[in-house]
């Protein structure tokens, strides 16, 4: 069996948020989920949370959900996991946490500060980044998880499929959790809770950013397999569970970019503490 990565070495060893690799794709690491109100509703366990369009259409985010431990549905998904994991957007923890439980070598990546936190407090290894940032044990992961609607981060689902191709071993595996509905959009929204944003207790600083607009992306099944199709990917599983759909990729053949070495190369020299732990 197995062990997780220590999150203290991890914690020791995360870089600062200048370290973003400035030539991947456009996925800026959005100071709002680091912010009220995303952050209030980490720390709370609890919602209302939203991710808000321009126009008014709200989104609403399963804020408890996310900070429950691992249901069925989740469950369905982590049982297919191979080999090391690397949790895209794990938020408060949970998958995690239960990965860690089951026996694999698992790593959560957020760019919420409070996220990565309570990953830690659970007793599982993550790291302040975007999936964008050099990152350890590239071209070596076994599974990459983009669950809780994360296949919408960056609002490009085709660069988000390319970055993940390139974290992959050969032959690793992606697994997206995809929109319950045939929908392929691209928009700009910004966190919301229902409420009007941060109270005035909170920094002017934190509404600010939590009222900053990112790019986002929500895409279901048809759409998710066409950008797969495009860019080499081959279907290895499609499912549903409690009215949450997924799909599983394998990853494309194909030569790595001089990019993605170089991105490689300089993660490996800036975290020394970490390589040591990497997959295998």
């Amino acid at each position: 069996m197995s062990t997780t990565v220590p999150s203290s070495e991890l914690a020791a060893s995360a870089p600062a948020e200048s370290s973003r690799a400035g030539t991947g794709p456009a996925a800026p690491r959005s100071a709002s989920w680091g912010a009220d109100p995303y952050a209030n509703a980490l720390r709370t366990g609890r919602g209302p949370l939203f991710l808000r369009r321009s126009d008014g259409w709200l989104l609403p985010l399963d804020v408890e959900r996310w900070c429950s431990d691992a249901g069925s549905a989740d469950l369905s998904a982590l049982h297919r996991c191979e080999g090391p994991v690397l949790d895209i957007g794990c938020g408060p923890g949970r998958l995690v946490a239960e990965l860690a439980s089951l026996g694999h070598r698992a790593l959560g990546i957020d760019v919420s500060e409070t996220a990565v936190a309570r990953t830690r407090g659970l007793g599982g290894a993550a790291l302040l980044r975007s999936v964008f940032d050099p990152l350890p044990g590239e071209g070596r992961w076994g599974t990459l998880l983009l669950l809780d609607g994360n296949i919408g981060i960056g609002g490009d689902p085709a660069a988000l499929l390319d970055r993940a191709a390139d974290l992959l071993a050969v032959g690793g595996l992606l697994i997206a959790e995809t929109a319950p509905v045939d929908v392929d959009e691209r928009v700009r929204v910004r966190l919301d809770d229902g409420r009007g944003g941060p109270g005035p207790s909170h920094a002017p600083a934190a509404r600010e950013a939590a009222a900053e607009p990112f790019p986002w992306a929500r895409i279901g099944t048809p759409a998710l397999l066409r950008h797969a199709d495009a860019g080499g990917w081959r279907t290895d599983g499609q499912w549903g569970a409690e009215g949450r759909t997924f799909v599983s990729l394998r990853r494309p053949v194909r030569e790595r970019s001089a990019r993605t070495s170089s991105q490689s190369a300089e993660s490996a020299k800036s975290t020394p503490e970490i390589s040591s732990q990497l997959p295998k």
